[in-house]
C-alpha cells in the first residue's frame, strides 16, 4: 500500500488503514522534509510563532507506517503498478493519491523579492519576520487565505492593503450581497480593501495595478487560490478534470485500476448536490480517507459506502468566526437570519424545499443544525429559516 502525499488526507488514509485492520506494508511519501503537519494553524498559530502545534500527533513507527519524507512524486506507470519518485521507483499494489493542492502564483512574480505565498510550513516561517518587523503589507486576493493573513498582519501591527480583482471579497464562493457586510470588516480592523483592483505586475517595493496606480509594499502576500498538485500525473493514464483534479468515482476510485484519490487533488460526483464537487477544505481531507480505507478493505468492489459529504469549512476573520456547510449555486435562493450589520448573522440557501447551504457568522448553533438538515435532505419551511429567533432545526417539516 503506497500513499503519496503526507498532508491531512494522506496521513489519515494511512492511519485509517491500520485502524481498519490492514496488516500489509503501508508507505507514506511526502514531498516536504518536515514531519507531517496540519495546515489550518499556518495562517494562525504558526505565524505567531507556534510551529510546534502544527505537527500531527501520530506515532508512525508504532503504526508500522514507513514514512518517506523529502520525496517528490514524478509519475505513475499504471500498467506496471509503479510510482516514480526522485528517490527511485516505488512498486505498489494499491496507490492512494493525496498530493493536495499548490498555491496559485501571481504571473510574473518568480524571482521578485519579498513576494510570498501561504500554503506550506516554510511559507509561514518566511512570513513570521514580516509580521515581527511590522512591514507595510499588500495582500493580493480577498479570499479566505487573504482575509486570514490580513487579520494576522493587523493583529501584529502591520499596515495592510488588500487588492481584489473582483468587485467584492470572497467572489469565488459568495454572491456580492452576502459578501458585502464582510467588506466592512476590513475597514473596521484598520485594513484597506480595494476591489476591482487587478494587479498588472509586482516590482521591488511596489505593486502596479492595471490602471497604472502604484501601491507601496515592503512585502506582498499572494492569496489567489490553489490548484490541484497533479501536474506530475500528466500522461499517466489517470484521468484529470478541467482544473487538473483527479476525476474519481463516488468511492474515490481514480480511472486507473487500484488507484484512489482523496483530499484537495480530487473531484467526485455528489448525488446530494447533483454535480461533481472539488472541495479544498480541511474537513474533506479528514472525512475522505475513511471512504478510501473502507474501499481498500472491502471484500467486493462496491461494498464500501459512497462518498457524499456535506462540505464544511471555517475561517477566523477580524475577530469573527465564519462557518459554511453545504454547497450552493447562483440559482439557489438565499434567506437572511439576523441583521448583517451586527456581529452575528446567518444566510441559508434553499433549492425548492430543501436547505442546501448555510453560512453562519458568530452563530455556531445555526451552522450545526443547518448542517444536519442538509445531511438529512429534510424539507424545510422558508419562513422559519428566516426567523433568527427560532432554532434552525424547527424549520424541518
Amino acid at each position: 500500500m503506497v500513499v503519496v502525499g503526507a498532508g491531512m488526507a494522506g496521513v489519515r488514509t494511512a492511519v485509517a488503514l491500520r485502524e481498519g485492520g490492514f496488516r500489509g506494508d503501508v508507505t507514506l511519501i511526502g514531498a516536504e522534509p518536515h514531519r507531517p503537519y496540519d495546515r489550518p494553524p499556518l495562517s494562525k498559530a504558526v505565524l505567531s510563532g507556534g510551529a510546534e502545534g502544527a505537527a500531527f500527533d501520530v506515532d508512525f513507527e508504532a503504526l508500522a507506517i514507513d514514512l518517506r519524507l523529502g520525496r517528490e512524486a514524478l509519475g505513475v506507470r499504471v500498467d506496471d503498478h509503479v510510482l516514480e519518485t526522485d528517490g527511485g521507483p516505488v512498486p505498489y499494489d494499491v496507490l492512494v493519491l493525496a498530493t493536495g493542492a499548490r498555491a496559485a502564483r501571481l504571473p510574473g512574480t518568480d524571482g521578485v523579492p519579498d513576494v510570498h505565498l501561504l500554503r506550506t510550513l516554510d511559507d509561514a516561517e518566511r512570513l513570521r519576520p514580516v509580521l515581527a518587523a511590522r512591514h507595510d503589507v499588500v495582500v493580493v486576493g480577498a479570499g479566505w487565505i487573504g482575509a486570514e493573513f490580513a487579520t494576522a498582519a493587523r493583529e501584529a501591527g502591520c499596515e495592510v492593503t488588500v487588492l481584489e480583482a473582483a468587485d467584492h471579497p470572497l467572489a469565488e464562493v459568495l454572491p456580492a450581497e452576502v459578501a458585502a457586510p464582510m467588506a466592512d470588516w476590513y475597514a473596521r480592523a484598520g485594513a484597506v480593501l480595494r476591489t476591482g483592483a487587478r494587479v498588472a505586475r509586482v516590482e521591488p517595493g511596489t505593486v502596479v495595478l492595471g490602471d497604472g496606480t502604484r501601491v507601496a509594499a515592503r512585502a506582498v502576500v499572494v492569496g489567489i487560490g490553489a490548484r490541484p498538485a497533479t501536474d506530475w500525473l500528466t500522461g499517466s493514464g489517470i484521468a484529470l478534470g478541467g482544473r487538473g483534479e483527479v476525476t474519481a468515482d463516488d468511492r474515490l476510485r481514480a480511472s486507473a485500476p487500484d488507484v484512489y484519490a482523496v483530499g484537495d487533488c480530487v473531484s467526485f460526483p455528489s448525488a446530494r448536490f447533483g454535480e461533481r464537487l472539488s472541495v479544498h477544505h480541511w474537513d474533506n481531507a479528514l472525512q475522505g480517507p475513511r471512504t478510501v480505507a473502507a474501499g481498500i478493505l472491502a471484500d467486493t468492489r462496491d461494498a464500501a459506502p459512497a462518498y457524499d459529504p456535506v462540505p464544511y469549512f471555517w475561517s477566523e476573520q477580524f475577530g469573527r468566526y465564519v462557518q459554511y456547510a453545504g454547497h450552493h449555486t447562483p440559482d439557489d435562493t438565499p434567506l437572511w437570519r439576523g441583521d448583517p450589520s451586527d456581529d452575528a448573522w446567518t444566510v441559508c440557501w434553499t433549492r425548492g424545499e430543501r436547505l442546501v447551504a448555510v453560512l453562519a457568522v458568530g452563530r455556531p448553533r445555526d451552522l450545526a443544525q443547518g448542517r444536519r438538515l442538509i445531511a438529512s435532505s429534510s424539507r424545510v419551511v422558508p419562513g422559519v429559516l428566516a426567523d433568527p429567533a427560532t432554532q434552525l432545526k424547527a424549520a424541518a417539516r
